[in-house]
């Protein structure tokens, strides 16, 4: 391996985003300390740009898109993805060179009165962006309306100590890295609250033809949560859906196997179809294919395209 190596970075602006790029950097240079010159690059993505709601501007890719053509002219070397945002579909030139070890993949409610989802008042205004989150939470909690917010973590949580909600659902894994878990008032049951595909996982986007630093950066990957990461993909993907649909999954190895369960839900919760495959860590992508398969035999399929159309 080279002696001597320089990675640029890129990532969006966001304090998560560069909180979570900073990790990989001083992953990268503790492990290879002075062999390895690292750098961070800030890309605006459409997603930062665009204030509409996730739903009205489509999702698919509205926060890796820019950075991906970044690192494909080469601008870049290594791309840090939050993989919840990453489309299934990737350029055959790009590649995930390491998935490091997951975060806590639960969702997380913040509320004003320090009370929890069952002590919510009826009729309590949640605040999220998030069609997944919508669907099971109106599951649980059918009296509940939402409020579609969008926007950084502090302006999210802002939103309820002004007043403009009574609570807001944040990932666990953001909050978590930012410092910010004292705010956190529960944490959701996530068999209850599925998370979605790739949730609290960062995925190391490169060229796949620039090897010399792809080994650099595979000394980041964790197996396990690679595996789990591969069969929610695979999942989502033989779905087709993104952030528009109100898909979740979850992979990890559980009692000795390698477990996935999925769920298609429709907006507002009913109708949900779930299933769990098991199976081998060496066989995620063909356990999370059928799983999709199995959802939209069960029903998810009409309600996908019910959904989307």
């Amino acid at each position: 391996m080279s002696t001597s190596c320089s990675i640029i970075i890129g990532t969006r602006g966001s304090q998560l985003a560069t909180t979570q790029t900073g990790m990989i950097k001083t992953a990268l240079e503790q492990r290879w300390g002075d062999a390895l010159d690292v750098r961070l690059e800030i890309i605006s993505t459409r997603g930062d740009v665009d204030r509409q709601s996730l739903r009205e501007i489509g999702g698919q890719g509205i926060f890796t898109r820019e950075i991906e053509r970044a690192l494909q002219d080469g601008a870049v070397d290594l791309a840090v993805h939050s993989l919840k945002d990453l489309p299934t579909e990737m350029d055959d030139a790009l590649l995930l060179a390491a998935i490091p070890l997951r975060e806590d993949v639960r969702d997380v409610l913040i509320t004003r009165d320090g009370g929890d989802l069952s002590t919510l008042p009826e009729g309590a205004r949640i605040g999220t962006g998030s069609a997944r989150r919508q669907a099971q939470l109106a599951l649980l909690r059918p009296d509940l309306r939402f409020v579609d917010l969008r926007g950084n973590v502090d302006t999210r949580m802002r939103k309820v100590h002004d007043g403009e909600a009574d609570a807001v659902v944040l990932a666990a894994a953001g909050l978590h890295r930012l410092g910010l878990q004292d705010h956190i008032n529960q944490y959701l049951d996530p068999m209850a609250m599925l998370p979605a595909p790739g949730q609290g996982a960062l995925g190391l986007q490169m060229r796949a033809a620039d090897t010399i630093k792809r080994d650099f950066v595979a000394a980041l990957d964790n197996a396990p949560t690679h595996a789990a990461i591969t069969a929610e993909r695979a999942f989502l993907a033989s779905l087709g859906g993104g952030c528009r649909a109100p898909i979740a999954a979850w992979a990890r190895q559980q009692d000795g196997e390698f477990r996935v369960d999925g769920v298609v839900l429709r907006p507002d919760g009913t109708g949900a179809c779930r299933a769990s495959r098991s199976g081998r860590l060496q066989d995620a992508a063909r356990l999370g294919a059928e799983l999709g398969d199995e959802v939209k035999a069960g029903g998810a399929a009409a309600i996908l395209a019910e959904y989307q159309g």
